[in-house]
């Protein structure tokens, strides 16, 4: 999803503050656009949470992610069940180790119901969505995001920036359940093998789809 951010503007704005203060003070939406036009790469650690109405805890899972723009991610689930879903731009392959299964499908069919869609996308953000700024609670600062679209795989999104730096994702689906990702040890533009985001599927698995 890339945006065309006036930085000249930016840098005015922010005069002399040290980096750490101005990044601090950037209202999320400022924080979301600098993200999107800025990082071409991003790793880093995660932990996947899953709610239902309640907000009763219904599943947890951690792993590490990797994306490159455009279109093209990995997500390595390494607890409690092992899982990989690779991206290479023009499909997503989907890995179930304990099912030994294998699901294939086109990135444009695929890409929507995952977290990845905000994160190696490519377009501008504010086609897709409609962003308002929900102000400070605690260490982060907080976007929403509400679908301009309603027939994607979730009703509203909401994004929290500590120090400018994305930490925390928040995804409500239709059915009121809630998908909470939270970041950690994140590499903003890191260089990546092209491997990475290639995929095999491994000899004797199912391989289910297109």
């Amino acid at each position: 999803m890339r945006i065309i951010v006036a930085l000249g503007l930016l840098a005015m704005c922010v005069g002399h503050v040290p980096a750490a203060t101005a990044a601090a003070e950037r209202p999320a939406t400022d924080s979301l656009r600098h993200f999107f036009t800025n990082v071409r790469s991003f790793t880093a650690r995660f932990n996947q949470v899953v709610l239902d109405e309640g907000l009763n805890v219904i599943q947890e899972t951690t792993g590490t992610l990797s994306l490159e723009r455009p279109n093209k991610f990995r997500w390595d689930y390494d607890a409690p069940f092992r899982q990989v879903i690779v991206a290479d731009g023009q499909k997503i392959w989907i890995y179930d180790a304990e099912l030994q299964q294998v699901t294939v499908r086109t990135l444009r069919g695929g890409l929507a119901d995952t977290p990845a869609v905000l994160l190696a996308g490519t377009g501008r953000i504010d086609d897709t969505f409609a962003l308002k700024n929900l102000g400070t609670q605690g260490k982060m600062q907080w976007v929403q995001l509400s679908p301009k679209r309603k027939d994607g795989g979730f009703d509203s999104i909401r994004i929290g920036f500590e120090q400018g730096h994305m930490r925390i994702l928040e995804m409500v689906d239709a059915f009121g359940q809630t998908t909470r990702v939270t970041l950690s040890q994140p590499k903003e533009n890191p260089a990546l093998d092209a491997g990475r985001f290639q995929f095999k599927p491994p000899k004797g698995v199912d391989v289910v789809g297109e």
